[in-house]
């Protein structure tokens, strides 16, 4: 049983997170995310904990962003485009139980007020931001770092408040000069 209540989009993502494991979820309806859903968040953090874990599209990333705001201290799981896409749907909902899994086991918590150890000079030098590919090559290091996609200034804010540390960077690195 996972301690924390998993936030997720819809009861087809509930359906996948309970074939993987056995959790509690808060469903947000969607995008247009109510303040009764925030509510009960809010209330599942104060008492257990909460992992935010939505689609990786931009649908999904609005509603992480908006209860992150809302709701300070989450924790964050993240799966990839590809292993949550299905015959051109990508959602949690077809993500298969062990990636699930693996993505609960690399959780990404919280920092608020976090000083990045990385800046964007060094978003720059890595071709992360100013880059005719910064956005697939942005795409390949979140993913590595277990911090999904997102556009550069939102790259650059998730480092800091997942507290990237520069080696786990200098590896990701390494990991997309090995794919391109």
């Amino acid at each position: 049983m996972i301690k924390e209540v998993i936030v997720v989009e819809g009861k087809d993502d509930t359906a996948a997170i309970r074939r993987a494991v056995e959790a509690d979820t808060i469903e947000t309806g969607g995008s247009a995310i109510g303040q009764a859903v925030l509510k009960r968040i809010a209330l599942a953090q104060q008492r257990r904990g909460v992992i935010i874990f939505t689609d990786p599209d931009h649908a999904g990333e609005r509603i992480r962003k908006i209860v992150a705001a809302k709701v300070p201290g989450c924790k964050h799981a993240f799966i990839t485009q590809a292993q949550a896409e299905y015959k051109g749907d990508i959602g949690v909902e077809n993500a298969a139980p062990e990636i699930v899994r693996e993505a609960l086991r690399n959780l990404r918590t919280e920092y608020d007020g976090a000083v990045s150890q990385l800046t964007m000079e060094d978003l720059i030098a890595a071709g992360l931001i100013v880059h005719p590919e910064a956005a697939s090559r942005r795409l390949i290091v979140g993913n590595a770092l277990g911090i999904g996609y997102c556009n550069g200034k939102q790259f650059y804010k998730r480092c800091a408040m997942f507290q990237i540390s520069r080696e786990e960077f200098e590896a990701a690195l390494e990991h997309l000069e090995s794919k391109i």
